[in-house]
């Protein structure tokens, strides 16, 4: 079981932000307590695409830190085609990436 951030970086504010999920709800909520992301802030269906925080840089820092795992802007779609079995979907990804020039995450 792990958990993920991503190199997405999103203004919220003065602030940048970026994605962060696990392959649990458990997990996911043992890092946020971890790196100090309250869980009144985590984000989930309905209202969400899948069950995540949003997080500031300096929480990814930690969070990686901590053990998380650096994906690219491609893991949350890769992660949401796990869990509902779309390999289609994953087939896809694998291509994009292919394609793309290697980039340094963070």
């Amino acid at each position: 079981m792990t958990v993920y951030v991503d190199d997405v970086r999103h203004s919220f504010g003065r602030m940048v932000m970026c994605h962060m999920w696990a392959d649990t709800r458990g997990e996911l909520l043992a890092m946020a307590l971890r790196i100090g992301v309250s869980h009144r802030w985590i984000q989930e269906p309905p209202n969400a695409s899948w069950v995540h925080f949003d997080i500031s840089l300096r929480k990814k820092a930690l969070a990686i830190k901590a053990g998380a795992v650096l994906t690219d802007k491609y893991g949350p779609v890769e992660h949401t085609a796990r869990l509902r079995g779309d390999q289609a979907k994953l087939d896809q990804i694998a291509r994009i990436r292919a394609e793309q020039p290697k980039e340094r995450l963070l």
